[in-house]
C-alpha cells in the first residue's frame, strides 16, 4: 500500500513539474491549474490551455473545458465535429457540437460562434449552470444575472463580473469540482471518476473525494447558506435603515427555512437576513421557536428587498450532536460585531456544558464568536451543522457556547406560521 501510494504521489509531483514556473501563473490561479491538469481537464498544448492565467479565455476555451469538466471529451469526439457555425476552428468543432446539442451554449448568431470573443463571467457561469442541470427555462436563472446566482448557491465564492481570464476560469472549475449536479446524481469530480476521465485515486490524493473539509473549503462551501440577520424593533428603526440589534443566520433548506437563536429575534417587528452577496430577503415567517432553548426556524421570503426573485437558496446540512466528541475540529461561520460573515476553527471543549440560561447543556468550543455570531452555524468537519453559536463565558478565555441543533431536526416546522409580530405578541402575553 505504501509503494503504491508513494508512487501515486511521484506521478503527481511530475504532474505539477510539467507546468510552467509560477512566474507565469500565480497563487490561486497556479493551485487550480495544477489540480486541473492533474485531472486531465488541461494539458500543456493547444490555446486552450495557455497558463498565461491574465490572458483573455475565450469563447472557444470556454466551451472545450466546459465538456472536460463534464467528462464527456470522449463522447463529443466520438460524435464528430459537424457545426452550423462557420467560424468554429475544426479543433474545436467537435466540443462546441457537442456544448449545442446538450444545450449548454448557443452561438451569438444563427452562424456565428465568435470562438476568439472573450467569455464574460455572466456567459461562463450559464454554461456551469446549464451542465450541472440548472435551466433558465424553468426560472432557475438568467444569463444577466447568472455570476451572482452561481454565487449566490455557493457554486463560486466570489463575485465575478466582466470578461475573464484564464485564470479566472481555472479557479472557477476548480471550485466546482465539489458541487453536486442539481438532480442529485453526485458531485461534478465523482462524475469525472465514472467517466475515465480522470482515476479514483488522483481524485482523492488531491483531496476533491474528502468529506472532511479544511477550514479553507468550509468557509468557501458554506459561507453562502450564512447570513447577517439585522432587527428592528420599532417602524421608526426600520424607516431609518438602522436596525436594534446585528445577529446571525444559516439556511437549512433551498426554499428558504432557516435557523437563528430565539434571542435574535426577540421583541423584532422586522428582520432582514443579508448574504454574502450582498443580497438581503426579509425574514417571512417564523415556523417554530422555542425561548428555554434559545431557538428560531424562520422562513426567508424569495423576493429580495429590491424585488429580485430567487429560484433556490444554498444550504446546509444537520447532524446534531450525537456522533460530537471534546477534541473535535469545528468551524463557526457568523457575523460577529455586525461586522460581516467571517469563518473561525476551533475544537470541541465539552459536549454538555451545563448554563443557565438554556434548557439543554451547551457544546462549549474554542472557535471564536462575539456579539452579532448569535445564530450562526458551528460546523463539524463535514461541514454539517452540529449546533448554533449563541454565546461565551466573559470572563473565560476561548469558552463559546452553541446551542444543540438537535430539537431543529426533530420539530414540526408544518403547524404553524406566525409573522415577527406575533411572537412578540403572545410572548408579551406570557408575561402578563
Amino acid at each position: 500500500m505504501k509503494i503504491k501510494l508513494l508512487s501515486l504521489l511521484c506521478a503527481l509531483l511530475l504532474l505539477v513539474g510539467a507546468l510552467p514556473a509560477a512566474s507565469a501563473l500565480d497563487g490561486e490561479a497556479l493551485r487550480s491549474a495544477n489540480t486541473l491538469a492533474a485531472l486531465n481537464l488541461v494539458d500543456s498544448a493547444g490555446a486552450a490551455v495557455d497558463y498565461n492565467q491574465n490572458a483573455p479565455a475565450s469563447r472557444a476555451d470556454a466551451v472545450l473545458l466546459l465538456v472536460r469538466l463534464a467528462g464527456a471529451e470522449k463522447a463529443a469526439k466520438a460524435a464528430g465535429g459537424s457545426t452550423v457555425f462557420r467560424d468554429v476552428p475544426t479543433s474545436y468543432a467537435p466540443y462546441v457540437a457537442y456544448a449545442v446539442r446538450q444545450g449548454w451554449v448557443c452561438g451569438v448568431s444563427a452562424v456565428e460562434f465568435a470562438p476568439s470573443r472573450a467569455i464574460t463571467a455572466n456567459a461562463w457561469c450559464a454554461m456551469l449552470l446549464r451542465m450541472l442541470g440548472y435551466r433558465e427555462s424553468a426560472g432557475d436563472f438568467t444569463v444577466p444575472d447568472a455570476a451572482a446566482f452561481a454565487q449566490h448557491i455557493g457554486l463560486v465564492s466570489r463575485r465575478y463580473d466582466g470578461a475573464l481570464t484564464r485564470g479566472d476560469v481555472f479557479e472557477m472549475m476548480r471550485e466546482a469540482l465539489t458541487f453536486p449536479y442539481q438532480n442529485g446524481s453526485g458531485t461534478v469530480i465523482e462524475r469525472l471518476v465514472e467517466s475515465g476521465t480522470c482515476t479514483y485515486a488522483t481524485a482523492s490524493a488531491l483531496g476533491l473525494l474528502d468529506a472532511e473539509l479544511t477550514v479553507r473549503e468550509a468557509a468557501d462551501r458554506c459561507t453562502a447558506a450564512v447570513f447577517c440577520l439585522d432587527l428592528f424593533e420599532k417602524q421608526q428603526q426600520i424607516d431609518r435603515k438602522e436596525p436594534a440589534a446585528n445577529a446571525s443566520g444559516f439556511l437549512i433548506s433551498s426554499d428558504g427555512v432557516a435557523v437563528t437563536n430565539y434571542h435574535s429575534l426577540e421583541d423584532g417587528v422586522y428582520a432582514l437576513a443579508t448574504f454574502s452577496t450582498g443580497e438581503s430577503y426579509p425574514v417571512e415567517s417564523v415556523l417554530y421557536y422555542d425561548t428555554e432553548i434559545d431557538i428560531a426556524v424562520v422562513r426567508l421570503s424569495k423576493t429580495s428587498i429590491t424585488g429580485k426573485e430567487v429560484s433556490a437558496f444554498s444550504y446546509l446540512e444537520l447532524a446534531g450532536t450525537e456522533d460530537v466528541r471534546p477534541g473535535d475540529t469545528v468551524y463557526a461561520i457568523g457575523n460577529p460585531l455586525g461586522l460581516g460573515l467571517a469563518v473561525s476553527s476551533g475544537v470541541v471543549s465539552s459536549t454538555n456544558r451545563e448554563v443557565d440560561r438554556y434548557a439543554l447543556p451547551c457544546v462549549m468550543n474554542t472557535a471564536d464568536i462575539s456579539q452579532g455570531s448569535s445564530g450562526g452555524a458551528l460546523l463539524n468537519v463535514y461541514g454539517q451543522v452540529i449546533a448554533v453559536t449563541s454565546g461565551a463565558y466573559t470572563y473565560g478565555n476561548s469558552m463559546y457556547l452553541a446551542v444543540p441543533v438537535d430539537p431543529v431536526m426533530s420539530a414540526d416546522l408544518t403547524s404553524h406560521s406566525w409573522t415577527l409580530k406575533e411572537v412578540k405578541q403572545m410572548e408579551a402575553a406570557k408575561g402578563d
